[in-house]
């Protein structure tokens, strides 16, 4: 079954934007564009809300851009053409190779592990990962840990009363002192029906 991970930039104390919005804190330099490049290439279809897609509409046509390096062509070859499914209660229509959601985002992950495909189903946004969270969808969160304090903002993670255990994958330093930790959830075994061994 096709992972669904969660994976962001966060502040050192949970924020994925600060109390401003603003998120220029979380700018790569070409170490870690490189990670988040090697990082995409295992996905195969990408889930984000409104603010998230109008973000990454720049990539649509970045490569007009004068400034435009290898390694942002290299990004672009990547994500342009990668599925995307945009949730949004006010959008009408999306461009690039992204659709408007037709449900929820249980509906949607349920339907996309039902369809044959290959690479994780990954979500970028804080709201639209609360709610997979909410319903045990999520089977990996990746953050990449900022060495700043913002000070509020939204939250990496939802605010709820729920437990949840996870395992350590994999954690590096990658540069300028951000931290990447990949952890996975961690699911109690179904009980063997009765009478098996």
């Amino acid at each position: 079954m096709r992972k669904v991970t969660y994976s962001m930039s966060m502040s050192l104390d949970g924020y994925i934007v600060g109390p401003d919005g603003g998120f220029n804190w979380s700018a790569p330099d070409p170490e870690l564009f490189r990670f988040w490049i090697e990082e995409i290439r295992e996905v195969g279809v990408h889930l984000m809300g409104r603010r998230l897609y109008e973000t990454m509409l720049y990539w649509e046509t970045a490569d007009q851009e004068p400034t435009f390096d290898d390694a942002d062509r290299e990004w672009t070859a990547l994500w342009n053409p990668l599925p995307k499914v945009v949730f949004s209660t006010t959008l009408s229509e999306v461009r690039g190779n992204a659709r408007l959601a037709h449900g929820g985002v249980a509906e949607e992950i349920a339907r996309l592990r039902a369809e044959p495909g290959t690479g994780d189903i990954a979500i970028g946004g804080a709201t639209l990962a609360a709610e997979a969270a909410a319903s045990g969808l999520i089977d990996e969160y990746r953050v990449m840990v900022y060495p700043v304090l913002v000070g509020g903002g939204i939250p990496f993670f939802p605010r709820e009363e729920r437990r949840v255990d996870l395992e350590l994958v994999e954690s590096r330093t990658v540069s300028s002192g951000v931290v990447y930790l990949r952890h996975r959830v961690v699911r109690e075994a179904a009980p063997a029906p009765d009478g098996a061994e």
